[in-house]
């Protein structure tokens, strides 16, 4: 089941995908810094902006695989093949 905050990143557009996630992470810095001087009031926030964070750069990794041509995805599946044999 997909969340509210991945639904309502798929209505972005990749500006302001880009946009979003600059912004995320330089709240991220100042929390970190916050919470390193003089803590938070609640420091799950840091877990919290970390994971939207990541939410974001999936959304953008997504539309990136998404819009590749069949040649560049038949190169990735090799690569991805080659990962599982060295591990």
């Amino acid at each position: 089941m997909a969340t509210k905050k991945y639904l309502e990143l798929q209505e972005l557009s990749d500006a302001d995908l880009n946009n979003e996630l600059k912004e995320t992470q330089d709240q991220f810095q100042k929390l970190k810094f916050d919470h390193t001087i003089k803590g938070l009031d609640n420091p799950m926030q840091l877990r919290e902006v970390r994971r939207d964070i990541a939410r974001l750069k999936s959304e953008m990794r997504r539309r990136q695989v998404s819009n590749m041509t069949e040649e560049q995805l038949a190169g990735r599946s090799k690569i991805r093949a080659r990962r599982r044999l060295n591990k």
